[in-house]
């Protein structure tokens, strides 16, 4: 009996005892969510002897994927872009390609072509905005919260890799125009650029780099990898950009966004999107075995460890949740293949479609029976098949048995066959289904052997294999709990794990899952 009395006033005493306080976890006071363009998962491997910056940062104190793919196909650099902070596959996100053919429109449009809107800073060219991306990203459910205010922004080399992640409520996008060396918008943000644009124009400093020689940070005494033009012309800015001083010009846009805009300095969580763009070209022009990608990934580690720098000054990066992935991986070379004894070639992507034109041509006629293309898929003449009176779903079937018949293709796709999901259940066709969107796809899929590029120079990525489809998926910051994590996961979760830290809604497309293993108990 007494032994329960005991028992009753500990519990009693316990309760009157003042509640013991813990530290309040940090608060995200700004989400920097990172694509490095073309960055497979394996130059965190490779490289990593390198790296002593912000790559470095985020291996050491960041939560690691190891096994994190795209699971989707075409992997191109719109539909990353656009999964990255949406979540969707392109068969419900709308963004099918970098480009595709508009059957309303009957002309090639890209990801985010805009006939309604002008593009503003330079000239008077078309606008771009993110209106063909038809379900919400990150950003977007931040501002319908309902929470104190956010301001969202995106920033890169490309239109599509600055617009595409911060989807249609973003305050601006920003990417650059290499006939004039300016960083240009459209009107769908803005009547005009901001006033802190401009000045970051007319301060030239996308000038900086003339008569630059881009080197090896390895080796400094080596023989340069190449040297800027010495005078200002349109082919300095374009060639600019192929190199590392394009991501160093970025980060200089990103420390002048975190200033005019006071991002992370307001009430609510702001968020701000840059992409990389400058390793996409180097990797395309060289191909990721080149000392030149080597070289651009160890001076990215450098860029982003500057701009964690910036960060932790103006906000504190404990305040600072970074996510960081890549739009798509990458081919190897198909000669340097040959010369290991693996697989690998070129079948022009001309030679697919003047297949199909031809036996098209043989059986039903003259015409002309491709009308756009998305990639290798081709946009057969609708108008012209209803013409000649010949049904659809056949003419399809022949054009598919028109491209099967060269012999580095693995497998075609009519739509006919994905709308009705008469397909197989292996990785490749779980992904080719994820690209199809009904009101966009192409009347064909076409997947190429391993190895093998419809490129007829330098290398590329789109296929669904795991050169293509495995990327860095990284997060370090509050509420994240550091380490490697080998289970399979997709960079359609992303945008649930980020939704769940922040307490807002799931992003309307996403078929992601949330990373749990990864995030600190609170």
């Amino acid at each position: 009996m007494i032994w329960k009395r005991i028992a009753i006033l500990s519990i009693l005493a316990a309760a009157l005892l003042p509640a013991q306080r813990t530290a309040p976890p940090a608060r995200t006071k700004l989400i920097l969510a990172l694509v490095v363009d073309q960055f497979r998962y394996d130059y965190l491997t490779r490289f990593r002897d390198q790296y002593n910056s912000g790559i470095d940062r985020m291996l050491r104190t960041g939560a690691v994927f190891t096994n994190a793919h795209y699971e989707h196909f075409p992997t191109v650099t719109a539909i990353g872009h656009a999964t990255f902070l949406s979540g969707a596959t392109p068969s419900i996100s709308g963004i099918v390609g970098n480009e595709w053919y508009d059957r309303v429109l009957k002309r090639q449009v890209t990801s985010v072509f805009d006939p309604d809107h002008k593009q503003i800073g330079a000239g008077d060219a078309a606008g771009a905005s993110p209106r063909n991306l038809l379900v919400s990203t990150i950003p977007d459910e931040l501002k319908m919260s309902g929470r104190a205010p956010s301001k969202a922004f995106g920033l890169s080399i490309k239109d599509r890799s600055a617009i595409l992640p911060v989807g249609r409520m973003a305050d601006g996008a920003f990417w650059f125009d290499n006939k004039t060396g300016n960083f240009v918008s459209s009107t769908y943000f803005y009547e005009k650029l901001p006033a802190w644009v401009e000045e970051f124009n007319r301060s030239r400093v996308a000038d900086k780099f003339l008569g630059s020689v881009w080197g090896s940070i390895e080796d400094p005494k080596a023989k340069p990898f190449l040297a800027m033009a010495p005078q200002l012309e349109e082919k300095y800015w374009g060639a600019m950009q192929r190199t590392p001083f394009g991501n160093d010009l970025l980060e200089l846009l990103a420390e002048r966004a975190v200033e005019a805009e006071k991002l992370g300095q307001g009430p609510g969580t702001d968020l701000l999107a840059v992409s990389f763009s400058s390793n996409d070209y180097v990797g395309h022009d060289e191909g990721p075995d080149s000392p030149l990608v080597r070289d651009i990934s160890i001076r990215t580690d450098r860029v982003l460890g500057k701009l964690f720098a910036f960060l932790d000054k103006k906000i504190g990066m404990q305040n600072v949740l970074v996510v960081m992935t890549a739009d798509h991986g990458v081919a190897p070379l198909p000669e340097v293949m040959q010369k290991r004894k693996m697989p690998g070639g070129r079948i022009p992507e001309k030679v697919v479609h003047g297949k199909v034109e031809e036996r098209l041509a043989r059986l039903y006629g003259e015409g002309k029976w491709v009308v756009g293309k998305s990639g290798p898929a081709p946009y057969l003449d609708h108008e012209l098949i209803a013409a000649k009176k010949l049904d659809l779903i056949e003419v399809r079937k022949q054009a598919a048995e028109a491209v099967r018949e060269i012999p580095q293709i693995y497998r075609v796709y009519t739509r006919d066959q994905l709308a009705s999901g008469t397909t197989l259940e292996d990785q490749v066709d779980r992904r080719v289904r994820a690209g199809f969107n009904p009101w966009r796809a192409g009347d064909l899929f076409i997947v190429i052997q391993p190895y093998w590029l419809f490129e007829e120079k330098g290398t590329s990525h789109g296929t669904p294999y795991n050169y293509d489809s495995h990327v860095p998926v990284i997060f370090m910051g509050p509420g994240i709990k550091p380490g490697r994590f080998h289970g399979r996961a997709a960079v359609n979760d992303i945008a649930p794990t980020l939704a769940t830290l922040l307490d807002v809604e799931t992003p309307s497309g996403s078929v992601g899952r949330v990373l749990e293993e990864a995030l600190a108990a609170r």
